[in-house]
């Protein structure tokens, strides 16, 4: 049995880290925290497998007492703030190398990550491992740029950021971390060259999208103190600039936390940390929206001298997302547990874990990923949809595969809604009146970098214009009714494109969710006679049901 001692084993992240080894009958699992009756709740909770036992631990007291007494095999640093260790960081880790058992943590302070070397020679004196930075950056991050840029010659620039959801009940460690780096100096590399940013307060936008999934909606990212997304990885030695970020969900929250940053900025302020424990009571009080959480990796480099351009996307539903940044230590665990080793020594945890290891544990949670790369190109929809295009069905890729001008006619069943702001609603936009076998004719065609549509029913016409999104409707297929513009999602689900209103303008003003119209169930999908068919829902917020019309196409 492999003794697994987890510091901080009832937290957000010990407890996490356990409940994925808890069924795992090679482990026994020590759960350790200054509270022995929770670390006992705890164990009592866990579904059968592992071993577990519960241990009162106070990190600032005996350690290597503690730690003899407990005799384990590998211990977990799964408490943190990392970045308020203090004058002796790496007390525990010391302690954990001297008692011969193996070493790993969820750091992601870059100090502290980088620092973990200063212990090489005696993780190899005792034949054993100290791996800091098990986390989603560095280790994670670093799997997932090893995997996106191992074609390239060289990759010059580096981004990442992630989202938790705003449900997802981030730990007081964390809120800690971040308070104690808010509105200060730190350092970057941009242009090869060392420069520096504010924490909190430097931002830029992004959408994360896995291609064919649901997107998150577009969330700024403001600059997070983490370790370097680099370390130790060799195709990364020609990296110019690296940029990491965090977007705290509502972003009502994280405005008014980038707000506090910038009275550390003007020095109003020293530092945020002594209102950690108020912004933690924040990050749990005002929360909504919806409960997923992301991640995103970009890329710059070239291959044969030409600039490319990746992505790599993360969404986590519901409550799987605080699973991410334990992932990489249970998979090291599992290693050691069967007898695999790495070599001994001390140093960051950059490529500890494959991508192929975190993707094992993805497919058992509710968390999907995919890669885009900038320079897709093709039609419309395969641009927007990225390498999800290749999963459609042949007919919905033969519709959408326009160069030049194209036409297609079928049949449709049209229903209108009722009422007279409905008619007022549906006249004014010229859809299509009710009736059944109604003859359909679409015509396509390429203008001004994306496609006319001129749908027309029985004779009467309506057109719209669609688009790449760009900005906050990035990843999305803008439709355009003249002043209105909806950003839609396309979600491939199995044989099926859905089309989901994710963002509207009126008169490129953003309407609130109240105000903006559904698409309800409109989807596009083949039948038993492989002909395609469209099923189309207008809703608008009050008049209701505008129009609703499906049918056949070829």
């Amino acid at each position: 049995m492999t003794r697994v001692l987890i510091v901080g084993g009832y937290g957000t992240f010990g407890a996490r880290l356990a409940r994925l080894l808890a069924e795992d009958g090679r482990l026994t699992l020590i759960l350790a925290g200054r509270s022995q009756s929770k670390a006992q709740a705890l164990c009592a909770s866990l579904p059968a497998g592992a071993g577990r036992e519960a241990l009162a631990f106070d990190r600032e007291g005996e350690v290597e007492a503690a730690i003899a007494a407990a005799r384990p095999d590998v211990v977990v640093d799964a408490a943190g703030p990392f970045q308020l260790y203090g004058a002796d960081p790496y007390r525990l880790a010391r302690a954990c190398l001297a008692a011969g058992a193996d070493y790993l943590d969820l750091a992601d302070a870059a100090g502290f990550v980088e620092g973990i070397g200063t212990l090489d020679v005696q993780a190899k004196a005792a034949g054993r491992v100290a791996l800091s930075g098990l986390s989603t950056f560095p280790a994670l991050s670093a799997a997932v740029i090893e995997r996106i840029g191992a074609d390239l010659d060289v990759v010059r620039s580096v981004s990442a950021g992630v989202a938790p959801s705003p449900w997802a009940g981030v730990g007081l460690s964390v809120v800690r971390a971040v308070s104690s780096y808010a509105g200060k100096r730190l350092p970057l590399i941009r242009g090869g060259r060392p420069a520096h940013g504010r924490g909190l307060i430097d931002s830029r936008r992004r959408t994360i999208a896995p291609p064919g999934a649901m997107p998150m909606h577009s969330l700024r990212f403001s600059l997070a103190e983490t370790a370097d997304l680099t370390a130790r990885s060799g195709v990364l030695e020609g990296v110019e600039t690296r940029w990491t970020g965090a977007g705290p969900q509502p972003p009502l929250l994280h405005d008014l936390l980038s707000l506090a940053a910038r009275l550390v900025r003007w020095r109003l302020l020293p530092s945020l940390e002594p209102f950690a424990r108020l912004f933690h009571w924040g990050t749990r009080t005002f929360r909504w929206g919806e409960r997923r959480g992301g991640m995103f990796v970009e890329i710059e480099g070239s291959r044969d001298a030409e600039i490319v351009r990746r992505s790599w996307h993360l969404i986590a539903e519901g409550d799987d997302g605080p699973n991410v940044p334990v992932i990489g230590a249970a998979a090291v665990i599992r290693r050691l547990a069967d007898g695999v080793r790495p070599e001994p020594g001390a140093h960051p945890a950059s490529g500890a874990v494959s991508l192929a290891e975190y993707e094992a544990v993805f497919s058992t949670l509710a968390i999907t990923t995919g890669v885009r790369d900038e320079a897709q190109e093709g039609p419309l929809y395969a641009r927007v949809l990225g390498s999800a295009w290749r999963d459609l069905p042949a007919p919905i890729r033969a519709m959408h595969d326009l160069a030049g001008e194209k036409v297609v006619r079928g049949e449709a069943e049209v229903e209108r809604g009722r009422g007279p702001l409905a008619w007022l609603f549906a006249t004014v936009m010229g859809l299509p009146r009710a009736g059944r076998d109604v003859p359909v004719e679409v015509r396509f065609s390429e203008e001004r970098g994306g496609e006319l549509w001129r749908r027309t029913f029985a004779g009467r016409s309506f057109r719209s214009f669609q688009e790449e999104g760009r900005g906050r409707n990035a990843h999305l297929v803008v439709e355009r009714f003249g002043p209105v513009a909806v950003g839609m999602a396309a979600v491939v689900e199995g044989e099926r494109l859905r089309l989901v209103i994710r963002r509207a303008t009126l008169f490129g003003i953003p309407l609130p969710a109240f105000l903006r119209p559904s698409a309800g169930d409109t989807c596009e999908r083949v039948d038993e006679h492989g002909r395609f068919r469209f099923e189309v829902e207008i809703v608008a917020p009050i008049p209701g049901l505008l129009v609703r019309y499906r049918g056949w196409l070829a």
